[in-house]
């Protein structure tokens, strides 16, 4: 169990499709940088030696990079039709306009290639395409440099979960002593950063022991 939560048991319950929407909801929703998308796909992966969710790894490598690919279209869209208003949107405990001001920076340093890198670098990833989407970056550029990263971040990191769990079963070690640590740590490591940059604003800590004052 990790938090009272059996990762198995949720990867089950929400299927193929369940797991779909959390990738998609990485970068096409601008609350998505919360949710666990790397640890997600490792575990995905991972799991796929065990025929956990009844289909192949290479049709949940596909479904997961079309996921993608789509999230990342739609944060594109977001930005190309909000453009700079979305510096006026008020802040509040999950959205705050420094994590735009973070993607567009990284976009600044390394161009259009952000796309690419940026899938691999927690909160950036779900607001470079909407710093893409901003700055009228060309559409067709965009969903190459979509494509390359969806492939090496989606694909790539299923595949690294399953050849690591076909690792141990060749090896005749016993998955399920690994798999509950192995998604342990990747879900820290995941989560660490976004709420280091949520908790690391001095108006988000006080809203946060405002409403523990309220609460208790």
């Amino acid at each position: 169990m990790l938090f009272g939560i059996d990762p198995i048991d949720l990867i089950k319950t929400v299927g193929v499709l369940g797991m779909a929407f959390i990738v998609f909801a990485e970068s096409g929703l601008l609350v998505g940088f919360l949710l666990p998308g790397d640890t997600l796909l490792f575990a995905a992966g991972f799991l796929a030696t065990q025929n956990v969710l009844g289909v192949s790894v290479h049709v949940l490598a596909a479904v997961l990079f079309l996921a993608a690919i789509a999230g990342d279209s739609v944060g594109y869209a977001i930005g190309h039709r909000t453009g700079s208003r979305i510096f006026r949107k008020e802040d509040s405990i999950i959205f705050h306009k420094d994590n735009i001001k973070r993607a567009e920076a990284f976009y600044k340093r390394f161009g259009s290639i952000t796309i690419v890198i940026a899938r691999f670098v927690p909160v950036v990833r779900t607001f470079a395409p909407v710093v893409a989407g901003i700055g009228n970056m060309n559409y067709r550029t965009f969903l190459i440099y979509n494509m390359i990263g969806g492939l090496l971040w989606a694909v790539g990191i299923t595949y690294l979960g399953y050849f690591s769990g076909g690792f141990f079963e060749s090896h005749g070690i016993d998955i399920d002593h690994f798999i509950l640590p192995a998604i342990g740590i990747a879900t820290l490591i995941s989560i660490i950063s976004p709420l280091i940059h949520i908790l690391k604003n001095p108006k988000n800590r006080a809203k946060l022991r405002a409403k523990f004052k309220k609460n208790s």
